[in-house]
């Protein structure tokens, strides 16, 4: 999956497969998380939020499955 890079304190880059709602998040330390079952609308919110890691830790990080995968 293709990531886009981001302008945050911990937030890398950020991917979206809009076929599978699947959400990759790279953080700055290099670890990437994949969150499943994750609405279009929810990223694009994500992507044009003023803050990638408030609106991360507020809208995505408890609410949706996820999976360490590098």
């Amino acid at each position: 999956m293709e990531r886009i890079p981001v302008s945050s304190s911990n937030i890398s880059a950020i991917g979206y497969d809009a076929s599978t709602e699947t959400l990759e998040v790279e953080f700055t330390n290099n670890t990437v998380y994949e969150y499943t079952g994750v609405p279009q609308v929810v990223y694009e919110q994500f992507m044009n939020a003023s803050s990638h890691g408030s609106y991360f830790n507020h809208e995505i990080s408890r609410n949706y499955p996820y999976n360490k995968i590098g």
